[in-house]
């Protein structure tokens, strides 16, 4: 009956014993999550289409060298994959992940705004001249705009996928698991939109004074599309389920795993029993469903340790030297690279709805570290595929001299043959050719107009990518015209033949990144989420710094050598990997902590009742000895009065 209150022994519901109330559902979803997905949206558009240009606002704004712009970027995008930890610290420790997610967006969207100001040239151009006067102060408000970012979008980075999976209940795991699916979709969405359109914004002109390049728009438009995502995650409020935090747990965490440690130090010897793992020496002093909860945490960050190599491939040097001519359309090389959130953008779906449907009619147990595995190994073969183009694009590139060599040319400027000799090497020269190579800048397309005393003549030549010529402009040109002479053959391999390494890869990254980023919150305790996807993200920063150092490191004279040696070592990783995969148990952190919960009022009754009987037995020996005591004196006093009375 309706406001009758339950008696305490009568069965409680689920959700009443838990204190959790999951919200309103549509087609099987909590409402509040497409409210995190259109803030993931529109957050990543702001964070991708504000780098997309940074580096050129780098060296044309602020007039910084190619490699100092290019340090300092790659420096601010690893602090971006460096400082999720301490944001899933605060969420997990203090504030929950809601609080923490609106406090870092206002973080974040504020370094937008000054990123954005510090590139209005018109603040410091007093004498309007369209050069910035105190070139300092914009350098330091880009500065501390970018810190501001890399605190907000690493803070809350961890914090917005967890927070999506604390929406679903323990029976909507399908559910969570297709949200992760489109989460990382919205990540791609807003990705591939921002790249495409800041640049656009960019070529713009703008400013009071005088019309430059629209950096403040560039970066007025992300700033604007984050305060957007704060304001869309703060309408879902009241829709949300909220995980209160449960208290400093990193530090709880770190001092048990020292005091585990030390206390096996301690008990090193053969006298001393074996226990079943190594954090089971610190059930002494910590309860064991923290002790449990660091279990869980450390098994899926040892998983972690080989994940690392799978970041970091960029191919767009080898787009360089290809050619970007679709017939409707040229492709610059930079933008090959929106072929990875396009192709995201169609796979994600496919996946789910056709591939791991059919793998699962097929009886297939296509667990999610097997996923992972198979996605390394795709990534492995986009690698070799990279190394077959290479192989091809080196074979049309002109010969350059090596550090020891030399090089020279020679151009026939006689209207007859020449025998010529130099050095070991005799050949006939004809006429207005040439022996050598030579390099020049490239262009797209040549027009020379020259111009005599009584006439104008005109030549036209296209020039196709990476290509390269020699004009010799005879006394007869507009008779005759230009004779061309071909110094560098143009760029023969098409750009289309990397979009099977672009899909191998995307694939790959699918299957890996959408499935680790479920199994990283399916597998952590409930306390834990955020600093377990923190770890997640920590592999891209991580992977990004492997790559750089055995780009540097390895030397490799062929750019094809060094894609092969990324692809073995990514199939030596995924080997490895799928050795500890195989060895991995799949828990339920939720069943796990429940039985704890229930075993710990017990403990804590039995501990109390060991604590009561200790004092009890205390209290009864100081008895005794009392009683003896004052036994003790009383005969002594009997003795001195018989002694007296002798006496």
């Amino acid at each position: 009956m309706a406001g009758e209150s339950r008696s305490g022994g009568d069965a409680l519901d689920p959700i009443c014993t838990t204190g959790i109330s999951f919200p309103a559902t549509v087609c099987g979803y909590p409402i509040s999550i497409f409210f995190i997905v259109v803030n993931e949206f529109c957050e990543r558009f702001s964070y991708y289409g504000m780098r997309a240009v940074l580096v050129l606002y780098f060296k044309y704004f602020l007039r910084w060298d190619d490699d100092f712009a290019t340090t300092i970027y790659h420096t601010f995008v690893a602090l971006c994959y460096l400082t999720p930890i301490l944001g899933a610290i605060v969420a997990d420790s203090w504030l929950g992940k809601f609080k923490t997610i609106i406090y870092l967006s206002i973080v974040y969207a504020l370094g937008q705004v000054i990123l954005a100001v510090s590139a209005i040239h018109d603040i410091t151009d007093a004498n309007k001249d369209g050069t910035p006067d105190n070139m300092g102060f914009h350098v330091a408000l880009s500065m501390v705009g970018l810190i501001l970012i890399a605190l907000g979008t690493g803070g809350i980075k961890p914090c917005v996928a967890a927070f999506g999976g604390d929406q679903f209940g323990d029976h909507q795991e399908k559910q969570r698991s297709t949200f992760f699916s489109i989460f990382y979709l919205s990540i791609n969405a807003g990705s591939l939109l921002s790249t495409v359109i800041t640049p656009i914004l960019r070529a713009q002109e703008c400013g009071i004074h005088t019309q430059q390049k629209c950096y403040p728009l560039a970066f007025g438009v992300p700033a604007a599309l984050m305060v957007v995502a704060l304001i869309v995650f703060i309408v879902g409020s009241g829709m949300y389920n909220k995980t209160a935090p449960q208290g400093n747990i990193m530090v709880k965490v770190c001092r048990c795993i020292g005091f585990a440690i030390k206390n096996r130090f301690r008990h090193r010897s053969s006298q001393y029993p074996k226990r079943a793992h190594w954090m089971d020496w610190a059930e002494e002093k910590y309860d064991k469903l923290l002790i449990a909860q660091v279990k869980m945490v450390l098994k899926v960050l040892f998983l972690y340790i080989p994940l690392p190599m799978f970041w970091g491939s960029r191919w767009t040097l080898q787009a360089t030297t290809m050619n970007g001519d679709f017939g409707i359309l040229i492709i610059q090389p930079d933008q090959m690279q929106t072929v990875n959130p396009i192709l995201i953008l169609i796979l994600v779906p496919i996946m789910d709805s056709i591939i791991y449907p059919l793998i699962a009619k097929c009886k297939l147990n296509f667990t999610p570290l097997k996923r992972m595995t198979v996605g390394m190994f795709f990534a492995a073969l986009a690698f070799v595929a990279a190394a077959l183009v290479q192989i091809q694009i080196d074979q049309t590139l002109p010969k350059f001299p090596s550090s020891n060599e030399g090089q020279a040319k020679f151009i026939n400027m006689m209207n007859k043959s020449l025998p010529i000799k130099a050095g070991a090497n005799q050949f006939m020269l004809e006429s207005f050719t040439d022996f050598g190579d030579i390099v020049t800048n490239n262009m797209s397309k040549y027009i020379a107009k020259i111009l005599f005393p009584k006439w104008l003549c005109v030549y036209n030549q296209k020039f196709g990518f990476g290509s390269s010529y020699t004009y010799i402009i005879t006394p007869t040109f507009c008779q005759e015209g230009i004779r061309p002479v071909l110094d560098i053959r143009p760029n023969s391999i098409h750009m289309a033949w990397q979009i099977p390494q672009y899909f191998l890869i995307t694939a790959g990254e699918v299957v890996f990144s959408v499935t680790g980023l479920e199994f990283s919150y399916s597998q952590a305790p409930s306390n834990m989420k955020s600093v377990l996807q923190a770890g997640w993200l920590l592999t891209v920063a991580v992977g990004n710094i492997i790559v750089l150092i055995v780009a540097e490191a390895a030397t490799l004279p062929d750019q094809w050598a060094e894609y092969i040696l990324f692809a073995s070592l990514l199939v030596l990783v995924c080997i490895i990997f799928a050795i500890m995969a195989y060895f991995y148990t799949y828990i339920d952190p939720t069943k796990i902590e429940a039985q704890f919960a229930q075993k710990e009022p017990d403990e804590k009754q039995k501990r109390k009742s060991l604590e009561m009987a200790r004092k009890d037995s205390v209290e009864h020996y100081k008895g005794d000895r009392r009683s003896s005591d004052s036994s003790s004196d009383s005969s002594s006093d009997e003795d001195d009065v018989i002694q007296q009375s002798k006496m």
